[in-house]
């Protein structure tokens, strides 16, 4: 399997989750309904926070070139924190995601890195909509700063997929195993996103 088939299989196996957590109601549940831009940046640098964590974990167990893929992420994740905290008078990280949680639980490095894919196919997601509230909002200069936080899961997708490629070669097991990890990744997020929005009384379903 290529990595561009591996991650067009994840898209396929997740179209509605992506698709759901690519909508508006995704930031809506993010917020709690507090659609406010300092709701939406103490939102995203929760994220951040969590995702760095997880990857600077991961980076202290893993080994050689895979380790050093994860320490690059984590610094990556660290500094997206940084900036987005940076707008905000104080942040609290609050409770680990449930993207996270799950993360957390992967063991092995296949694992990790198919978990690497699914977190990034949602976050690209989040992205995206955090830039268009801003953009919305009249704020090109924070929209501008998640725009570029979503180039570098550009270049994190890229990282993982050559990881797996190396990890996997042919073995048809592993790379099953590493879309199994990437697509509970964005369940996990999915199911999140849906528990938020019922426990608020929306329905997490579009209106046709």
């Amino acid at each position: 399997m290529t990595p561009e088939e591996f991650i067009e299989a994840v898209r396929d196996d997740n179209e509605t989750a992506l698709s759901r957590l690519g909508s508006s109601k995704s930031l809506f549940a993010d917020t709690a309904g507090e659609m406010e831009p300092e709701a939406v940046l103490a939102a995203a640098a929760t994220a951040e926070h969590h995702a760095a964590e997880t990857y600077e974990s991961w980076a202290e167990t893993e080994t050689g070139e895979v380790a050093e893929a994860f320490a690059e992420t984590a610094r990556e994740e660290r500094g997206h924190y940084e900036i987005v905290a940076g707008e905000l008078d104080d942040h609290d990280p609050g409770e680990t995601p449930a993207i996270q949680s799950y993360l957390r639980g992967l063991d092995d490095a296949v694992e990790r890195l198919g978990g690497f894919v699914g977190r990034t196919l949602a976050a690209e997601k989040s992205k995206t909509q955090v830039t268009g509230f801003f953009v919305g909002n009249a704020d090109p200069q924070t929209a501008g700063l998640f725009r570029s936080m979503g180039d570098d899961l550009d270049a994190q997708l890229e990282r993982a997929t050559d990881l797996l490629t190396a990890e996997c070669g042919d073995d048809e097991a592993a790379w099953e195993r590493a879309r199994e990890a990437a697509s509970g990744a964005i369940e996990a997020a999915y199911e999140e996103y849906t528990e938020r929005l019922e426990s608020m009384g929306v329905n997490p379903k579009p209106v046709c």
